[in-house]
């Protein structure tokens, strides 16, 4: 199958891989999974053989028929269509992808801030972008974003030979876990929460006092200096209390 540079394809066919993915998010049979981008099915092969419902989200229009004919009889259904537009109906399912790079933090945003949000979601992202989440001691606003609604993990790396066409980085299995509001008291504190973020790291090498005004203790701090602890404080003390959070 011809790849698309557009979508940013890069195919996993390593078997290890493909079972790691799948052992991260834990899969239980009759759980539903969202995949996002299954390309040519690999991935959904071993969801499937773990008994998991899979919905399959595919933009590339010629994967489809490769698809439907090759899990016919599976519980398995393909939507074609941008990830980015899928509005998740399920109150109960789990996410996984071997997402385009390009779209990496977009797509993070939409099922974590998603009114039904996963339980789970597990992607295979840029090695440089699963460590600035998970592991650097440095906060921006995607990892932010991320440990707002859950608990990232570093799985495993993945080497570039293992995919198909080779991507000219490394990658890695990245699992967010325990994913909800809990830390936000309403959805004006949510809200206050990117509102100041994104009005932070707009000015990252400025301290808070330049970009934010008088705050207090944090005044003399850069924002990636400022744990996600001190942001909600921040944000909830900010924001307004008479908005229910969703």
């Amino acid at each position: 199958m011809y790849k698309k540079k557009s979508l940013g394809q890069h195919f996993l066919r390593s078997a290890s891989y493909l079972h790691a993915v799948a052992d991260a998010a834990d899969i239980k049979k009759g759980e539903t999974v969202v995949e996002v981008g299954p390309g040519e099915g690999t991935l959904t092969e071993v969801l499937l053989e773990r008994g998991a419902h899979v919905v399959a989200l595919e933009k590339d229009s010629r994967l489809i028929p490769l698809l439907r004919e090759k899990f016919a009889g599976k519980i398995f259904e393909v939507i074609e269509g941008d990830a980015l537009e899928f509005e998740p109906t399920d109150k109960k399912y789990k996410v996984v992808g071997n997402i385009p790079y390009y779209i990496s933090g977009a797509l993070f945003r939409k099922f974590l801030t998603a009114q039904h949000q996963p339980s789970t979601l597990v992607f295979l992202v840029q090695k440089e972008v699963a460590e600035r989440i998970a592991r650097s001691k440095k906060e921006s606003i995607l990892s932010l974003s991320v440990k707002a609604y859950g608990t990232p993990k570093y799985i495993k790396t993945v080497p570039a030979g293992a995919f198909s066409p080779p991507p000219k980085v490394d990658s890695a299995i990245l699992l967010v876990e325990n994913i909800s509001r809990k830390n936000f008291t309403n959805t004006a504190h949510e809200e206050k929460f990117f509102e100041l973020i994104k009005k932070a790291f707009g000015q990252k090498r400025k301290v808070l006092r330049n970009t934010l005004g008088d705050i207090g203790p944090l005044a003399a701090e850069r924002p990636e200096d400022v744990s996600l602890l001190k942001w909600l404080d921040l944000s909830r003390l900010s924001a307004p209390a008479d908005r229910t959070i969703r």
